[in-house]
Parts: C-alpha cells; structure tokens; sequence
C-alpha cells in the first residue's frame, strides 16, 4: 500500500501502535517527559497570550496530541502552585485532544476530546503531533515522480503510479524532486491538518514543536523513522513501532498564513525555550555547603534544562508559532524568530 495508507494503518488501526494504550515514553522521549520546566516555559507563554487577550474571563489551552495528558496536567498543576491570587489559575478552559482513551487518573479539570474544540481564544500547544500525522512517499524515477508502494510486513518497497495531481503540485511547491532516486516526503496532509487547526482559532496563538526541515535544506532521502522501546529501529510500519517523518514547517507555515494566521515565527526550540527562561545554568558550587538539599534539586533541574535546549537533541526541534488576532508574543518575536 502507500506509505499513507501504511502509516495510517500502522499508528491508529484496531492493531496500530497507539491502538494499545501503552504509555508512548515507553518507547520515545519527549520534551515533557524530561521536565517539567517544559511545561513551566509553555505557561509563561500561556500568560504572555493571557495578557495580549486582555485577560479574558475563560481562556482555552489545548493540547493536540496529548500522550496520556502529561504536558496539561504539569501546567495546571503549576499554575495551582503559584496560588490562587495568580489570576490565571480560574480561567484556564484546559482540552486534551487525542483518539486514545482518557488515562486513567487524569485531572479531572482537563476535558478529553478527539478534536480541537470547534471556537478557541488562547493558546493551542502541538508537541510532536505533526511528525505523526501520515503522508504518502515519492521518489523520482526515469519514469517520472511516483508513489512508492510498502509491503507493511517487513517495509519492502517498489516504485508505484504516478502522484497524484494535488500530491505533485505540493511536491513542485515545497519539496521539488531533481534527479533520479530523490524522494519527498508529501506533507499535504499535515499542511491541511495545521491549517483546521489555526481555523478553529478565533484569537490566540498556535505552537507546533517537531522535528523539521525547510525547502532550502530538504534531506535528499527523506527522514522516515521507526521507533520502539527507547531505541531506534526500521521503519516497517507492522503496528509494532512508532513511525515519524520529520516536518515540512515552512510548508505549514504558509497552510496557516492561509487559514488566517496573520503573524508567524519560525524558530527552533533551544532559542525559543531560552527566551521563555530556560537556561540550562547550573547552581553556584558554594550552595552545596549551604543548602545541599537545594543544591541537589537545582543541579536536577539544570540538568533537565539542557537536555530541552541541547542544540544537537530536543534544542534542534522546529518551532513554528502562529497568532490569529494577536501579534507573536515578545520573547519569541525577537533574534531568534523569523516574523512573516
């Protein structure tokens, strides 16, 4: 079949990989499983748009591709930290949005859909959701551009008929195939999927965080990646395996340009989680004299930081952040965006 059938298949069928409701940082790691300064940098840039709101009475905060609810539930429980004098703690509508079941043991405070709510004012947070969406695979032969066909068994390929007319116009756009055995990752699907999102925003902000590329540094062979028990494997998409292909952000960019985003920054996410305050800065040596319980726990949280901001790791994540009736907020419009 093609890949996106294939994908499809494999990741959400009856017997596809997320079709078991295993915990996924059983077989990946993810900027939220890391730390929870994750979460607390994504909440500096919840008030950031709160305030550019005007503080409204509710607040949406939606996560699509949720996992098991890990990202929202560290936010909330944040915010409930900071006290209810905060201001912000009351107001926060929070939607988890995923075709699991609800967890067992989740906030009952977050409400658990299979789609982003149809009306959203506040901020919507896609951490590694596109990667996963399926998209078909073309590769340049003398015959022509064509779809490559999968045996899902054990990921044999051949060339098969040609793109289709939507397919090929996409590729010409964004993913130009030169010579002969170049391949393009056909990312239509998850342009169209990054645009319904940004349509459903009335005002607010949209963040995609992933692995990415753009048009002038496309990989010649594609990115596609199996992944499993923590380890990297082939990507035979069996439904045994987490399958990924990394993302064309600058094609999604302009998707939701086209849906009504009038603001865009495109970045990565080691400058961007620096200018939301995560610096990865280790405790002064002489605290451990002083407070060597303190000392361990900021050594910890330092430790976390710099895994979410290592530029050859999680730092080297696309982010692409898309505003709908509001500018891009000030710490990630700066040196390290690209406005548009």
């Amino acid at each position: 079949m093609t890949w996106r059938e294939a994908m499809r298949t494999a990741l959400y069928g009856p017997a596809g990989f997320y079709a078991r409701g295993e915990p996924p940082s059983r077989h990946f790691r993810t900027s939220v499983h890391v730390s929870p300064v994750y979460a607390g940098a994504l909440l500096t840039l919840l008030r950031e748009v709160d305030t550019a709101l005007g503080h409204p009475g509710r607040i949406d905060l939606v996560d699509v591709g949720a996992g098991r609810g890990e990202l929202l539930g560290q936010m909330l429980g944040q915010l409930g930290e900071a006290g209810p004098g905060c201001g912000l703690a009351g107001r926060v509508a929070a939607s988890a949005v995923e075709i699991a079941p609800r967890p067992d043991g989740l906030d009952p405070r977050i409400r658990w859909q299979a789609s982003p709510p149809t009306e959203i004012t506040g901020l919507v947070i896609a951490s590694e959701w596109l990667d996963n969406i399926p998209l078909d695979v073309a590769e340049l032969t003398p015959d022509g551009p064509r779809l490559v066909l999968v045996e899902t068994g054990s990921g044999a390929e051949r060339p098969g008929p040609p793109l289709p007319a939507a397919e090929l116009a996409w590729s010409r756009a964004w993913w130009p195939l030169r010579e002969p055995g170049d391949r393009a990752e056909i990312g239509r699907p998850r342009c169209q999927a990054w645009a319904g999102v940004i349509r459903r925003i009335t005002r607010g902000l949209a963040v995609a965080a992933d692995y990415g590329h753009q048009r002038a540094d496309r990989p010649r062979h594609g990115t596609l990646a199996g992944y499993r028990d923590g380890r990297a494997v082939p990507a035979i998409p069996d439904g045994s395996r987490d399958i990924t292909a990394h993302v064309a952000l600058d094609a999604c960019a302009e998707a939701g340009r086209a849906a009504g985003a009038a603001a865009t920054a495109l970045t990565r996410q080691r400058p961007a989680l620096r200018a939301l305050g995560v610096t990865g800065r280790r405790p002064p040596l002489a605290q451990a004299g002083i407070d060597p319980l303190g000392y361990a726990r900021a050594l910890g949280r330092a430790s976390g930081e710099a895994e979410l901001i290592d530029a050859g790791g999680l730092g080297a994540f696309g982010w692409l952040v898309q505003g709908v009736g509001l500018d891009i907020p000030g710490p990630l419009a700066g040196p390290g965006g690209l406005r548009g």
